[in-house]
């Protein structure tokens, strides 16, 4: 399939463009750039130095991606921004690369991030995660996969989003949410399973219930977080759940969200 470039466009030579990739009028793709099969680059975007598209992505109009870290200690040296396949990146969205720190930011396949959303330097992205309009991560923010943020919610930098959770908007997550939960409230608190998404992802009923009954032994037994764990490797099976679960919350470095209620979806 051949290229297509708006001639408004600037498209350095060096820039390596997939098979299919349509540019838009008045986009630039900058230098030591890699854009893949069939990605679709809209009107006035500008793609960055050192950054690369996967397949089939599609990006709105004046969406800046791989632009360079907002980081007073960046002093231009080489880091990178990596892009999964099927990516919907829509309008005015950010993705910076990563500082020196960690040298890339790096986001998974099949992500959609709406308008205005930005990710900041060093973060990591899971796939199939949904950025609500307005969302914004800090740098070094690691979201898991499959994880859902509302409108409006700022992530305070080094934190940690599980798997399957999701975030409502408008609220500030400033601690660990864990995996496979809901959080909102102010402040931010657990808020019981996220039941619904996990059975649209085929979670079996009886996988359900175990990582229910983890999180009353987690948010309803009184006990501390460290006593909780003890109860939960224990008493749970060791299904790829729980450790999950396991080695989040021991991972944690800010602590996890408190409990507020025990409803579930």
């Amino acid at each position: 399939m051949p290229v297509t470039i708006d001639p408004k466009a600037v498209v350095h030579p060096n820039a390596r463009l997939g098979a299919g990739v349509t540019v838009g009028p008045f986009a630039v793709i900058e230098d030591e750039t890699e854009i893949g099969d069939g990605t679709i680059i809209g009107a006035h975007v500008v793609v960055h130095r050192w950054t690369r598209l996967g397949t089939e992505c599609r990006v709105a109009p004046f969406a800046s991606i791989g632009g360079a870290p907002q980081d007073l200690k960046y002093k231009g040296e080489k880091t990178t921004l990596t892009v999964g396949d099927r990516c919907d990146i829509r309008e005015y969205v950010t993705l910076n690369r990563g500082t020196h720190e960690t040298g890339e930011t790096i986001i998974g396949s099949n992500c959609m991030f709406m308008a205005n959303t930005h990710v900041a330097h060093d973060c990591r992205v899971g796939s199939d995660c949904i950025l609500a309009n307005n969302v914004a991560l800090g740098g070094h923010v690691h979201l898991g996969h499959w994880v859902i943020i509302g409108g409006s919610t700022p992530v305070h930098q080094f934190s940690l989003v599980g798997d399957h959770a999701m975030v409502a908007g408008g609220y500030r997550v400033t601690k660990d949410v864990p995996p496979y939960i809901r959080a909102g409230r102010e402040p931010l608190a657990f808020e019981g399973l996220n039941a619904i998404g996990l059975r649209r992802r085929g979670f079996k009923p009886e996988t359900i219930g175990i990582i229910e009954r983890a999180y009353e032994l987690l948010y309803q037994s009184h006990l501390n977080v460290s006593q909780a764990v003890e109860r939960i490797r224990a008493e749970m099976p060791s299904t790829p759940e729980v450790q999950n679960i396991i080695g989040f919350i021991t991972s944690s470095k800010r602590g996890i969200i408190p409990g507020h209620t025990h409803r579930s979806a």
